[in-house]
């Protein structure tokens, strides 16, 4: 009989993971072998018991994309499987570039999350239709710069291109070209898609 895969549960939700346990005890092919949580708890669990997977919340307190980061830095051979309730595109996508092994959403039924458990393990990447192409089309999209994010974020926030110009101290001319990039890039036609985009995406923190 193959030996069950040990289990990190990491949630800063107490009922959430005992809501996880109580899933795994009945199933032997799954053994929590450890809690956390927080993103540094998490860190430290993974380097302490060497789980074979570990199931990450993207919310916790000290960031779970942080953890995640650190965890593949220190132990590239980490399985990381994300559990989260976000189902923004950004999410995803840079969940995945980082290196996790799989996306998960917290409305996923118990069965399909125990197949995702067990193909990360195989070695195998847990991608649901619905995630691959949402990231399929983001990957499609450019990246905005750090001064482009910080353009769509005061656009957001209703402010017209002089008053743009005026918060970051650049001029007039460079804050519509910032503008025009971004709609670009978004491919969008004005602010208001802008905006709309932003928050579908999940672009601002």
């Amino acid at each position: 009989m193959n030996a069950p895969i040990r289990l990190l549960l990491a949630d800063d939700h107490t009922i959430v993971r005992l809501g996880l346990r109580a899933i795994f005890e009945f199933e032997p092919c799954v053994k929590v072998v450890a809690e956390a949580s927080t993103a540094q708890e998490a860190v430290d669990a993974v380097l302490q018991f060497k789980p074979d997977v570990t199931l990450l919340d993207l919310r916790m307190p000290g960031e779970g994309l942080e953890a995640l980061r650190s965890i593949r830095q220190k132990n590239p051979l980490s399985r990381v499987l994300v559990l989260t309730t976000s189902d923004l595109e950004e999410d995803m996508y840079r969940v995945l570039a980082m290196g996790a092994s799989g996306y998960v959403l917290k409305s996923t039924a118990p069965t399909m999350l125990i197949e995702a458990i067990q193909a990360v393990h195989s070695g195998a990447r847990w991608i649901p239709e619905e995630v691959a192409r949402k990231v399929s089309e983001r990957a499609d999209t450019e990246e905005l710069s750090a001064r482009e994010a910080q353009v769509l974020e005061l656009i957001v926030k209703g402010l017209t291109n002089g008053e743009i110009a005026q918060a970051l101290g650049i001029s007039l001319g460079t804050a519509k070209a910032h503008l025009r990039s971004i709609l670009a890039k978004l491919q969008v036609a004005d602010r208001t898609e802008a905006a709309a985009q932003a928050y579908r995406r999940g672009l601002l923190r």
